[in-house]
């Protein structure tokens, strides 16, 4: 994405003092003195881009910690890097971070406490975003959808509430899931890592978070301007969280690392601001009414409880767009009082036979594959009758991908043939023999 951050949602203020952290001197000097340890930083410089703080900032803490004996200067300037001061861990700093790396191995950005946290969700919630049909037309232009669809979806992503999209298998259910949070646009603020009570929880996460480039300061500008929001929060798309069957109850608590005696943030958690996507329902280990039953609080009151390693629990917000997405009834899956807290049901049917074509040529235009139109009477007239005309939207993609493996196999041009729709069809459904054992 090369597109530079033009973002509505009102940024973190920018630290102006070791207070404006929220941080007590212990947290800040132990995270401080392991970063250090761990990352070899010499400078006032190196120092405050590995903690997220201005320059200034770190320097006043380096200088505090300085005068307890814990770090030194090397009494060198380094000519490659800007002439700045080194500094570096005395013996007391080293057995000071090593004491505090054998609490928590955390080390690196400093940490915002949770309540700081969550003001800045309170921002940047997804219940903020206007959703209009134009921006969900947008992201699902890609998609051949029943008219009426689209303001099906609407009210539902617009009102941040949960969604339940059920029908049968293979149309497109993800792929809308995914346009939804497409159709959010906007950037949000997450923050490296929280602190609660003293101990570090662990938000940001590569595979969920897609830091979004901020445009650099222009380096020959007389007037430096400073950073425009706390260094400890990345810029990031609103996240999508998406889980199939392999969704367990205990993805949804923190995850704590015996050995590094490190927190990281539960999967609901990480999607704040976004989408959390529950794919396949009903193929989970869990029931999916057991499911449910964890989710209805969070869903309704907008914040969730977690717990740390001593028992203690918490709230932390919970500003997620739930979307479910099922091939079962939603009748065989949750009691009344369950479906009655899932805001909006939508059912993603099957398409009509002229939207299947509509889909079927479109695809074969995608892979370079030339339509035959003996060839689409024949899987109409032959083929359909055998499933009952029942039409999915992954049917073109799977027997055109079939044809492309036989041409290819066989050495001949892309093309379409009765014969070669019969073989890739054998293909698509497996007939149902007895096996002799």
């Amino acid at each position: 994405m090369n597109m530079m951050v033009s973002n509505p949602v009102p940024a973190p203020a920018p630290l102006k003092t070791l207070p404006d952290t929220g941080l007590s001197m212990v947290m800040m000097r132990d995270v401080l003195l392991k970063t250090m340890f761990r990352k070899s930083c010499e400078t006032a410089r190196e120092i405050a881009a590995a903690v997220c703080m201005p320059v200034p900032l770190a320097q006043e803490l380096v200088d505090i910690i300085r005068k307890a004996g814990l770090v030194e200067a090397t009494g060198t300037l380094h000519a490659g890097k800007g002439g700045d001061m080194g500094f570096q861990l005395t013996e007391a700093g080293k057995a000071r971070a090593l004491d505090a790396l054998s609490q928590s191995e955390y080390y690196g950005a400093m940490p915002v406490p949770l309540e700081i946290y969550k003001q800045q969700t309170r921002k940047q919630s997804v219940r903020n975003v206007q959703i209009t049909r134009d921006a969900l037309l947008r992201s699902m232009g890609h998609l051949i959808l029943p008219p009426n669809l689209i303001d099906q979806l609407g009210p539902a992503v617009g009102s941040g509430r949960s969604v339940l999209m059920y029908g049968p298998p293979g149309n497109g259910k993800s792929s809308i899931a995914e346009g939804i949070r497409a159709a959010l646009g906007d950037h949000i603020y997450i923050p490296h890592a929280l602190e609660y009570a003293g101990q570090v929880i662990t938000l940001f996460d590569p595979i969920v978070h897609t830091p979004v480039p901020v445009k650099p300061e222009d380096p020959n500008c007389l007037r430096k301007t400073g950073p425009r929001f706390d260094e400890r929060y990345i810029i990031c798309q609103r996240p999508t969280v998406m889980t199939g069957g392999e969704l367990t109850l205990s993805m949804l608590d923190l995850n704590y690392n015996p050995v590094a005696r490190t927190y990281q943030a539960s999967l609901q958690l990480k999607s704040s601001g976004g989408v959390f996507i529950v794919d396949d329902l009903g193929r989970q280990e869990e029931p999916p009414q057991s499911l449910i039953n964890r989710w209805i609080v969070p869903m309704e009151m907008g914040y969730d409880i977690l717990a740390l390693q001593s028992g203690e629990k918490f709230e932390v917000p919970f500003d997620t767009l739930v979307v479910f997405s099922t091939n079962f009834h939603p009748n065989k899956l949750f009691d009344g009082a369950a479906l009655r807290r899932i805001f909006f049901k939508v059912l993603i049917d099957g398409p009509t036979q002229e939207d299947f074509l509509k889909i079927f040529a479109m695809v074969a235009k995608k892979k370079k594959v030339p339509l035959d139109e003996a060839t689409l009477v024949h899987m109409l007239k032959q083929k359909y009758p055998t499933i009952d005309y029942v039409y999915a939207n992954f049917h073109a993609p799977f027997l055109l991908d079939q044809i492309i493996a036989i041409c290819e196999y066989e050495g001949i041009p892309y093309q379409m043939t009765p014969d070669l729709i019969d073989r890739a069809w054998e293909n698509l459904f497996v007939s149902e023999v007895e096996f002799s054992h």
